[in-house]
């Protein structure tokens, strides 16, 4: 194992170890891009197993390489959900599969702040508590894909990204695991496995930020890596705003009781 995935994986729980060496079965390598996982295979409360090959999660997909496109081909990976803003979307436009159904779903990324808006927001602490416990955005957000999943072909597959594919992914794949009834830790583990997946891309980003906060190395580490307790902040603040993350499905997601089954029949196994 390289030595930034031992650094990285200091940054996991003890308790992930174990779902993080079930996660790299998910892994895709890909030549374009990093953090190319699938979504299934985690196992659910009620004993069922979350179908492969249908539901894929990924970072930056803009620099694809011609034997990417073969890999999406293979995985009949015909239709994609965009989580960037517009201005992110248009700087780095997606390299996907000619005929792809791609969707744009920009909601609450058109205000992201710039790396020295990030900078200041770290000095003063709490940048990701406060990114993660914004709701307001995620309804308009994720719709478009949860509605897709209702009507997905059995034989054709989604694959949703943002940029580093962590964060907007994160909470995308959190809330489909979710509908799923996978337990909350597997979740987090899911969550958390990003920090190793994207060591290498983050050790360049992190450098940045080094510079502009003049900050350490750890401390920055610290302050950016993904923690379990960032989705039991969305969560809280779901349940605080709708009742219960049942009620946002419903009310923002469209996404009711008979759906909940329908993703369920369609998505476990």
């Amino acid at each position: 194992m390289k030595k930034w995935i031992l650094a990285a994986a200091m940054l996991i729980p003890a308790a992930a170890f174990s779902q993080l060496a079930d996660s790299t079965q998910r892994l895709v390598r890909m030549q374009g891009t990093v953090n190319f996982r699938d979504v299934g295979g985690y196992k659910t409360s009620t004993g069922k197993t979350v179908t492969t090959g249908r539901v894929f999660r990924s970072a930056d997909v803009s620099r694809l390489t011609d034997k990417d496109l073969q890999t999406l081909e293979e995985k009949h990976i015909h239709t994609v959900f965009d989580f960037r803003g517009r201005k992110e979307a248009a700087a780095a436009p997606d390299h996907i599969l000619p005929g792809t159904r791609y969707t744009l779903c920009p909601a609450g990324s058109d205000s992201l702040p710039t790396p020295a808006m990030m900078a200041d927001y770290i000095k003063q602490g709490g940048f990701l508590e406060k990114f993660y416990s914004n709701i307001t955005p995620l309804g308009e957000r994720y719709k478009p894909l949860f509605q897709e999943l209702l009507v997905l072909p059995a034989n054709e597959s989604v694959m949703y990204h943002c940029t580093g594919g962590r964060d907007r992914t994160g909470m995308a794949t959190a809330l489909f695991l979710y509908a799923l009834q996978v337990p909350q830790e597997t979740i987090e583990a899911d969550f958390t496995a990003s920090n190793v997946y994207l060591a290498p891309m983050n050790a360049r980003m992190f450098q940045g930020l080094q510079q502009m906060t003049g900050m350490s190395k750890e401390q920055i580490t610290d302050a950016m890596a993904l923690k379990p307790e960032y989705l039991r902040i969305m969560f809280d603040s779901l349940k605080k705003t709708y009742g219960s993350v049942e009620n946002f499905f419903a009310r923002e997601l469209g996404i009711g009781e008979r759906e909940m089954r329908v993703l369920r029949e369609r998505y476990t196994m």
